[in-house]
């Protein structure tokens, strides 16, 4: 099985930055995909980014150009930078696993076979 264990998080002003981190132990954690979501009030899981073990990447349209998603193999950690943060960015944060490869259901939070803690992230003006 794999554990995840989340750091990161709480408060920011508008335009900050903050780097989540989702460190992973477990068996065969090479091969897995991790990724990135959020979760907005009233709604589903909602895709953020996610990377593969050979730093491949997939973003979300909203934060292609303000966030970056990143894997350090040596210490099997995950990380997200989000940099230019704003208000609607405000949300519960969490990573999970995903066997397979980047595709269409990487997008889709059904796809991941295990979640960390959430974080919450909170973005002020």
């Amino acid at each position: 099985h794999v554990q995840l264990v989340v750091s990161g998080g709480l408060l920011v002003q508008t335009g900050g930055s903050l780097r989540l981190s989702c460190a992973t132990f477990g068996r065969t954690v090479s091969a897995y995909i991790i990724g990135w979501f959020r979760q907005p009030p009233g709604k589903e899981r909602s895709f953020v980014a996610a990377v593969a073990y050979s730093g491949d990447t997939m973003y979300a349209e909203s934060v292609k150009c303000r966030f970056t998603i990143s894997r350090n193999n040596a210490n099997n950690t995950v990380y997200l930078q989000m940099n230019s943060l704003k208000p609607e960015d405000t949300d519960v944060y969490y990573c999970g696993v995903k066997t397979g490869r980047l595709n269409i259901a990487t997008r889709m939070p059904r796809a991941y076979s295990f979640w960390g803690p959430g974080t919450q992230v909170t973005v002020s003006s």
